[in-house]
């Protein structure tokens, strides 16, 4: 049996930090299951976050008019993209599990995370037109989000001071991972750690750990299937009207972004699970 590939996409400025511990874990405990792991350490290899001409090597299509998405695009049929972009997007081929760590800055990922994903979610390799949240290429892989974050959980609460984080994480999960057609697995959220004593990082830790022993047999998060949407210009890739009549019996909506004027389905973007 070839052996699995993990990747770790680590953003953190600093070797010492919560987020270095947990990236450490991951390495560690995968590892003593057999995987082969692969870290980016984005700061340490000073990765470049703008999308720029510089992506792509030798003549552009349209010199006059530059468009990212058009030219890096063939820039990958024809082998013309930057070394570093594909690099990134061997070490994705080969990755079963990728993971995602980091610290929320601004109710997102850092600006160096958020570069990684608009170079390296290249346009005909991670998507395309036709085959949004449906890349067959990405489909037997699994994605996640682990995180730190500034706040408590009870301020992440539907009721709390910063609101659901469902919402938050909705860009991210579903805007991004799902749309590139990952299995997308519940985040690992470690609130709070810096307010934290020692003896509750260690546990927030240990608890990483012990879910990372049994992390691939894990449900993946609930999306809309795309067959729920007429998916024609004509309909503006709305909601089939029959889903749309099915839905009103239901309580709380499809999903956090599909909510349909409901409640958002509890624990949407932090629990697998259909909906209740």
């Amino acid at each position: 049996m070839a052996q699995k590939t993990a990747l770790i996409v680590f953003a953190h400025q600093n070797p010492a930090s919560f987020n270095a511990a947990a990236r450490d874990v991951a390495v560690q405990e995968l590892k003593a299951q057999g995987y082969r792991v692969l870290v980016s350490d984005l700061y340490a290899m000073k990765f470049r976050p703008a999308a720029t001409r510089d992506d792509v090597k030798g003549e552009l299509k349209n010199p006059d008019q530059f468009e990212y998405g058009n030219e890096t695009m063939l820039a990958l049929k024809e082998n013309r993209l930057s070394d570093d972009i594909v690099a990134e997007h061997q070490k994705i081929i080969e990755a079963e599990l990728i993971i995602f760590q980091f610290p929320l800055y601004w109710f997102s990922v850092p600006a160096i995370l958020k570069g990684w994903f608009d170079r390296v979610m290249t346009r005909s390799f991670a998507y395309s037109l036709a085959e949004m949240y449906n890349n067959p290429r990405f489909e037997e892989k699994k994605a996640m989000l682990s995180f730190s974050t500034g706040a408590s959980q009870i301020m992440f609460q539907p009721d709390g001071f910063h609101g659901d984080i469902n919402v938050v994480l909705w860009p991210l999960q579903n805007g991004i991972l799902h749309f590139c057609g990952f299995q997308v697995l519940a985040p690992q959220i470690f609130y709070s750690p810096a307010h934290s004593p020692p003896a509750v990082r260690t546990s927030m830790l240990e608890g990483w750990r012990a879910r990372l022993k049994g992390l691939m047999l894990e449900k993946p998060l609930s999306f809309a299937p795309c067959e729920l949407f007429d998916l024609s210009f004509q309909a503006g890739f709305r909601l089939k009207p029959e889903v749309k009549k099915e839905q009103e019996k239901h309580k709380f909506g499809i999903t956090t972004g599909h909510h349909l004027g409901k409640p958002l389905p509890p624990d949407n973007q932090t629990k697998a699970g259909s909906r209740k």
